[in-house]
């Protein structure tokens, strides 16, 4: 505010004044006039003031977004706890008695699923391919540390120590020769340190009752050292695991070059190609209880023997499991210590991986197709009589609850469905248990972060997509006499961008009609970055921003699936539905993707069909690119 626009303020007050005093048309016209002026001159003073901060912070992504959501109004969310709990209808007051509370409803998840669980280590070892290879550790050197530190997210989330990794990323490399002794140590060894294992938690509140401890979720703050030695081993796992292709082809959580959309593009496959030849196609979505939470580690050290984790790694791998401990921290109190007895860490790196080794002989518990995410496991069946159908996953379905049970995992029947793609008009009954509760059929439901229908149409999703983008266009609308263009495309890359991409190959590909009014929003986001009005032609508008529309972006990233299919750097299961026809000749047809046989529309708009048509068209040097960035 200049001292120009304050005394201009004072006069826009003095007309108004003058204005109510003689209520004449010119007294009335003289006060609006000026106003308007005054408000156009106030809203240019203001985008440039915040055009001026946004360019003196353009290299510090914090400060930028601290601006940003100054604009927006937005305040930061603080983690207020209520004056008290209730257990067991006794109010709870004392501070240091509910981070206790806290502490031990936490750390007794798991155990209290379990406490019906038989406790013993047995394992159907007839499911695991005991491996001749073990896995040898190799000593870590200076660089990798450096290069493993650098790689971390700017997090400023402190651990029981205060320490943060920006602190570590700036510090490292003082302390870089005794800190790799250590991590050589370990690993020589087989001892993961104490000091590492100590975790501090935050209750974050979720929804319901605030005075209820079972309505927060813990997270867990591990030491950041801790996180930089389990990157170590985890590095050297990874490349064992994939060296010696220990892991099942349906799992694809947690792996090199495998991604959510990687996995619904296999699901969906293999729903167009069966309707395609007119069968049923039966998929269960499990739901797993705190599964993360309720690992056996004999069980898990067990299997992990028999993967080929043996000797030093093994007892490292051990000492990493026992002797865990966590307390809670809430204000400035923190509870008594607490042993964790069972689960994999949360919040650690390893964690995720070891669960996925714990599930892995899962894929040959029975003869049902699966999708494995993590925890996330989907199975599937298919075939002409329904009856059938519904008879064989019923059978399956008993087998996987015994090894359910065996692995010490809790299948929540209640939370579990199921879903009918066919491509007849007949109403189907489908009856499936577990148990003798009856799996709950749906019409929809969300997978791995899409919105899946039975008709395969993805109108669930494109609304779901559609109310998103339309509350961030509003955003955009509300600050757009604030910001410069420049912060304006900051925003639409942060708040529209991500769901116009997520998955997009593969629920981009229905028809143009449904995705239409995805793409109008796209536009009237762009004529609002561009304070154009809302019918000027947009083409112009996405060349000037170096934006891609809509359906560019659908193509684009189909395209990239098709160029690591030809260059054969999809997951298998993936890489074998593609296939080239190669010539022997320096003929037309070379490295051109066979097209595959279709009757219905959802294997045309399927993306093997879909991505084949885009793929044949492109000229052979931009086939032929050596990178994906390059192509």
């Amino acid at each position: 505010m200049t001292k120009g626009i304050k005394n201009a303020c004072k006069k826009k007050n003095y007309l108004y004044r003058n204005f109510l005093k003689e209520q004449t048309k010119e007294a009335e016209n003289k006060y609006k006039k000026y106003k308007n002026k005054l408000v156009w001159i106030i809203r240019n003073r203001r985008k440039d003031y915040y055009s001026e901060q946004l360019n003196e912070n353009r290299n510090n992504i914090k400060s930028t977004w601290g601006i940003l959501n100054k604009v927006l109004n937005t305040k930061e969310e603080k983690n207020f706890y209520p004056k008290y709990f209730v257990k067991e209808n006794i109010e709870i007051y004392d501070e240091k008695e509910i981070t206790n509370e806290f502490c031990e409803y936490f750390a007794n998840v798991g155990p209290n699923l379990t406490v019906n669980i038989s406790k013993n280590s047995n394992i159907d070892e007839n499911l695991i391919n005991n491996h001749m290879n073990s896995i040898f550790l190799e000593k870590v050197e200076k660089e990798e540390i450096l290069k493993i530190v650098q790689n971390f997210g700017n997090k400023r989330s402190t651990d029981g120590e205060g320490l943060d990794m920006i602190i570590v990323k700036s510090k490292i490399e003082f302390v870089i020769e005794p800190f790799t002794y250590i991590c050589n140590l370990s690993l020589t060894t087989g001892v993961f340190p104490d000091k590492m294992k100590l975790a501090k938690v935050i209750p974050l509140y979720k929804s319901g009752d605030k005075h209820n401890f079972s309505n927060y979720r813990p997270i867990s703050l591990l030491p950041q050292f801790s996180k930089i030695l389990e990157k170590v081993f985890s590095t050297r796992l990874d490349n064992f695991l994939q060296k010696h292709k220990i892991l099942d082809n349906s799992q694809y959580g947690f792996r090199a070059n495998h991604s959510t959309a990687l996995a619904i593009m296999e699901f969906t496959e293999k729903i167009a190609t069966e309707i395609d030849n007119n069968n049923y196609f039966l998929s269960i979505f499990i739901d797993l209880q705190k599964a993360f939470d309720v690992i056996n580690h004999s069980k898990l050290l067990k299997k992990m023997s028999m993967y080929g984790i043996r000797g030093v790694a093994h007892h490292w791998l051990s000492s990493y499991l026992e002797n865990r401990n966590q307390y809670v921290h809430i204000n400035d109190t923190k509870s008594e210590l607490w042993q964790i007895k069972c689960g994999v860490p949360q919040g650690s790196i390893l964690g995720p991986k070891l669960f996925t080794l714990y599930m892995n002989d899962f894929a040959k518990v029975s003869n049902l197709g699966k999708i494995l995410f993590a925890d996330d496991t989907t199975l599937f069946h298919s075939g002409k009589s329904i009856q059938e159908v519904t008879k064989v996953v019923n059978e399956e379905l008993e087998v996987i609850k015994h090894w359910f049970d065996l692995n010490g995992l809790i299948l929540n029947a209640k939370k579990t469905n199921s879903m009918l793609f066919n491509n007849k008009k007949e109403k189907v009954k489908v009856k499936l248990e577990i148990d003798g509760v009856e799996i709950h059929r749906v019409r929809e439901t969300k997978f791995l972060g899409v919105m899946i229908d039975d008709d395969l149409k993805w109108k669930s999703h494109i609304n779901y997509t559609k109310g998103k983008i339309g509350k961030a266009i509003s955003v955009l609308h509300r600050v757009k006499f604030f910001l410069n263009s420049c912060a304006l495309l900051t925003l639409y890359n942060t708040m529209i961008l991500p769901y116009l991409m997520y998955c997009v190959e593969v629920w981009g590909t229905t028809c143009k009609t449904y995705l239409q009014t995805i793409f109008i929003l796209q536009k009237r986001a762009i004529r609002i970055i561009t304070n154009s009005h809302y019918r000027e032609p947009s083409n112009p508008l996405f060349i000037k921003l170096k934006v891609l529309k809509f359906p560019d972006i659908v193509d684009l990233s189909i395209l990239k699936i098709m160029y690591k299919a030809k260059w054969n750097l999809l997951p298998v299961n993936l890489q074998n539905i593609f296939e080239i026809r190669t010539s022997i000749y320096n003929l037309k047809g070379i490295d051109v993707f066979k097209k595959p046989r279709f009757r219905t529309k959802i294997k045309e708009r399927n993306i093997v069909v879909k991505g084949m048509n885009l793929w044949n068209v492109l000229k052979q040097e931009i086939k032929e690119c050596k990178t994906i960035i390059t192509f």
